[in-house]
């Protein structure tokens, strides 16, 4: 389960060729994102409350830990779009802030038009260049953990500065996943499609929330 632990030089270790696991995990993360879209389009029109919202995060958080459990059977398939299904219902009261503002609607599709730049650029990168990112598990580790201490810390004492210090370094942040999780895919480090497609979605998805706020707290 752990994104970190597994070297990018498993080949001989390889379930399925690189290039299979590559068009499986493309394939199914642009299913799960569209359906994503889907079930945030259906929350925002119920108009759910944050409280739902935050209900249905801690679902999703259970249903991950299914999925990776799930991962090498065919019950995997169920469980990955039972949590993106959730997660992005998750997101409607926040996307319904946003719509609210008086340039919202722009707002949002800077953010989108922003995450698709930066994944498919950065995808871009690793599947021409090759390059290993093995190296940057740690440092990204790392990071991980400073970002939901200072996540923490920001509940108690709330700052915009530091909330837009934070956006940005999640938006770092998640760049180097991007770089890291696809170089574990190519270099054999992750060979099932199902966990690969869970740890781009995940990128993918503070990308998007971290640049929304960001371009949201600038127009304010």
């Amino acid at each position: 389960m752990s994104r970190f632990g597994m070297p990018a030089s498993a080949h001989s270790t390889a379930v399925e060729p690189m290039h299979k696991v590559l068009r499986n995990t493309y394939m199914l993360l642009a299913m799960t994102l569209l359906f994503s879209a889907v079930t945030a389009g259906v929350a925002m029109a119920a108009d759910i409350g944050r409280g739902t919202a935050f209900v249905l995060t801690l679902v999703g958080l259970g249903l991950l830990f299914v999925v990776h459990k799930t991962a090498d059977s065919g019950k995997g398939l169920v469980a990955v779009f039972a949590f993106t299904g959730v997660m992005g219902a998750s997101l409607g009261p926040m996307l319904n802030h946003y719509l609210g503002m008086a340039n919202g609607a722009s707002i949002i599709m800077q953010a989108l038009a922003g995450t698709a730049l930066v994944f498919f650029s950065l995808s871009a990168y690793v599947l021409t260049t090759k390059k290993d990112f093995s190296f940057m598990g740690g440092f990204l580790f790392v990071g991980l953990i400073v970002m939901l201490i200072a996540s923490i810390v920001l509940i108690f004492f709330p700052s915009q500065t530091g909330h837009m210090a934070l956006s940005a370094g999640i938006v770092l942040l998640m760049s180097g996943l991007i770089l890291f999780d696809t170089s574990r895919i190519l270099h054999g480090g992750e060979t099932n499609y199902i966990r690969a497609t869970v740890a781009l979605y995940l990128d993918v998805l503070n990308l998007f929330t971290a640049l929304l706020h960001l371009l949201g707290m600038s127009d304010d």
